[in-house]
Parts: C-alpha cells; structure tokens; sequence
C-alpha cells in the first residue's frame, strides 16, 4: 500500500462532481480519491494492453501518468489499440494518447518519453513514479521493467496477450514474486511468434488491460486482494478464468545491476545466425520473380509456406501453399519434393523470414531453392497493390 502525504491534496468543485460515484463508493471515497489524485502510473507502451489502462487510469483521477513510447499509429493498430484513432496514422502513439487521456480527464498530467526503454535510461524514468504497469510485447524488455522494479522496489502490474488468451498479474509488490520466478529464463528467440506474426483478438487486450488497470488502482487505494502472488489466465474461446500460484524463488540470483537483455534473450545470436542462414541462402526480388512469372517460363515451383489462412487473405498467383509446420515436421517435404519433379525451387512468406527458414530445411534434405525477398510484403507494395496487405 502506497502512503502518500494527502494534506496538500485538495479536491476541486469539478472533482466532486467527476468523480461522484467514486466518492459515495465507501472503499474509495474522499481519501481515495485523494490517493488517485497523488499517484503517479509510468505505462510502458501505449498499444494493445496500454491504450485501455491509460483510458481508465486517466479516468478514475490519477493526478499523474507517464508513457514511454517510440512508435507511430499504424492503420493495423486500430483494431485493439482503442486509444488512438483514424487521424493519428503515421504520428507519434505517446502524442494520440496524451490527447485521448485530455479528452476524458483534462486535469492528468501527462509525461511523455519518447524513447526506447534501454538499461541506460530505465532507472532514471522509473524512480520518479509509484507504480509501473508493462504492456510491453517482448521478452527483452519485459525483463528490463521487471529489473528497474525490483532495483528501486517499485509494483509491476503485468500483463500478456496472444491470440486468444492472456495474463495478468503483479510482481514485486509487499515480499511477492517478481517475472523471474514466472520466468526464470528467456524462450529461445522466435520460438513465441509475436501478434504481428500470431495475431490476437482485438477485444482481448481490452479484458487483460483493464484488469492491469483495476489492479493498479487497488494498489494505491490500498484495498481488496491483488493478483499479487497469483498468476491469472483467461481463454476468450472459452471464455474461463484460471488461477496459478506464484511464489518467490529461494535461490533466485539476485538482482544488481541492468543488463544487456537483448544480449541476455539471445537475441543478436538469433539474427547473426538469421543472417549467417540468409546469406547461405540465394535471394531475389519481388521485381525479378515478377519479371520471371511475366516471361511465362514453366522451369518454376513458387511455394508460399504461410499458413492457410493467409493465403486465403492475399497470395501471389501460380503460388503453391506447403505451410512451414508441415515442412518442419517433416511431411511438406515429401510434398515439395513431388511438386518440383525436376524444377526449380523459389519460396515466399509474408516478409521473407519463415521461406528462409523453409529453405534451410529444405537445403538439408538435398533441395535448394531461392528466397523472395520481403515476400508477399513487398509484392503488394512494389509489384500488385491489389494484393492486400496484411
């Protein structure tokens, strides 16, 4: 519970009449609303999880939010992230959010970083808050949060989303665990596809957003049971709320300085052995395969390892779809095989990535073929904008 000297807080006549159903609310009332009103929130990231909790936060009277943030609007944003609108395609999300949360509460105040959270900044932008929620979406910097939390013993109110399901819970707050004895250690990189690659339900930040928000507001009340030691996960598909026990960890290492946590989640070994696997691999442009498929030449087998329902969405034609599970397990290469009869091999994805990777096992199998660079990316947007990009 946080104890904020309430003295100098003082509520004006539009305060009262804002916040009226607060203040009849015994659990909050005068001094709650004091305590909302002397808080302050840093939210790390302003998409699918922190475009509810800013909302709420911003309307429930807390006197004051930070957001770190370096990204603009994009159109694919706006299908979760309800804070930002039409307008604001292309500007920064930190200046949409500041307006939306002026919008409901013009009396927030609203502190801007433009920036990426890294080990040299994090301290300095965290010390000066009360509470820190993540709505961060990778592993490096949910571990950094989690780090500059526990080193100036500030609440972390977590939370995660893919697909359908989500999670929330708080780390670090009165002796409780803290995200490394959820995670002791990082997943092998790419093996947790991001929602750009996965892809969530829109409403579903929605729900984990709100309640990082709820339990955000319950800590600086100072009332009911938080999540606290409780790992809460939710199935939209099925609609059901599960509970997981969490506890600290006895020998966990203890934690005294920031780190390099791209270096620590493996993550520039990843793209030197991406690189290493491209560079093994021949490329060509979407230009050149356009030019190739315009010459009428039948020497080809074009595969698109996507998975179905992309290739429902967009696909270039004369395409074959073989999806890149398939190829890993081992069954799509039979298949490719049996395709190519004698021709030549050429593969796409989406951006380029998953056809270098279907290529590299396909290489081991004795096949080689040649990735498309940027994939059906880059078709839609130099060779056919018909194609919808995705």
């Amino acid at each position: 519970m946080l104890n904020p000297n309430l003295d100098d807080i003082q509520l004006t006549k539009d305060d009262y009449e804002r916040y009226s159903r607060h203040l009849i609310l015994p659990e909050v009332g005068l001094e709650g609303q004091k305590r909302l009103k002397a808080a302050s929130v840093l939210c790390i990231g302003t998409g699918g999880l922190g475009s509810p909790l800013l909302l709420y936060l911003a309307a429930a009277g807390i006197g004051r939010i930070g957001i770190v943030d370096f990204d603009v609007v994009d159109t694919s944003n706006l299908q979760r992230q309800v804070i930002h609108g039409t307008s604001w395609v292309g500007k920064p999300k930190i200046e949409s959010a500041k307006n939306r949360i002026h919008e409901i509460n013009p009396y927030c105040q609203v502190d801007l970083y433009e920036t990426r959270l890294s080990s040299e900044n994090a301290l300095d932008i965290v010390k000066d808050y009360d509470i820190v929620v993540d709505g961060t979406d990778n592993f490096p910097t949910r571990y950094l949060v989690n780090d500059a939390c526990v080193l100036l013993n500030k609440p972390n109110v977590y939370g995660s989303i893919f697909r359908f399901e989500g999670q929330a819970t708080v780390f670090n707050y009165e002796g409780g665990p803290n995200y490394r004895d959820l995670y002791p250690e990082p997943p092998p990189p790419g093996m947790v596809p991001s929602c750009a690659e996965g892809g969530v339900l829109g409403i579903l930040p929605g729900i984990i957003g709100v309640i990082q928000a709820t339990e955000t507001v319950k800590i600086i009340l100072g009332k009911g049971t938080t999540l606290n030691g409780r790992l809460l996960l939710y199935n939209a598909l099925d609609m059901k709320f599960r509970e997981l026990k969490l506890r600290p960890n006895p020998v966990r290492p203890v934690i005294e300085k920031l780190i390099d946590y791209e270096q620590f989640c493996g993550i520039p070994q990843a793209k030197a052995a991406e690189a290493q696997q491209q560079q093994d691999i021949q490329e060509m442009t979407v230009t050149q395969l356009k030019e190739l498929l315009d010459s009428g030449a039948k020497d080809f087998v074009l595969l698109d390892v996507r998975n179905p329902h992309e290739y429902d969405i967009a696909k270039i034609p004369g395409s074959v779809l073989v999806p890149l599970p398939d190829i890993e397990n081992g069954n799509g290469v039979a298949k490719v095989k049996e395709l190519l009869n004698g021709h030549r091999l050429i593969a796409h994805c989406k951006m380029g990535g998953r056809s270098a990777k279907a290529l590299a096992i396909l290489k081991e199998a004795g096949i080689v073929g040649t990735n498309v660079k940027g994939g059906i990316t880059a078709w839609s947007r130099e060779v056919d904008p018909s194609v919808p990009e995705y």
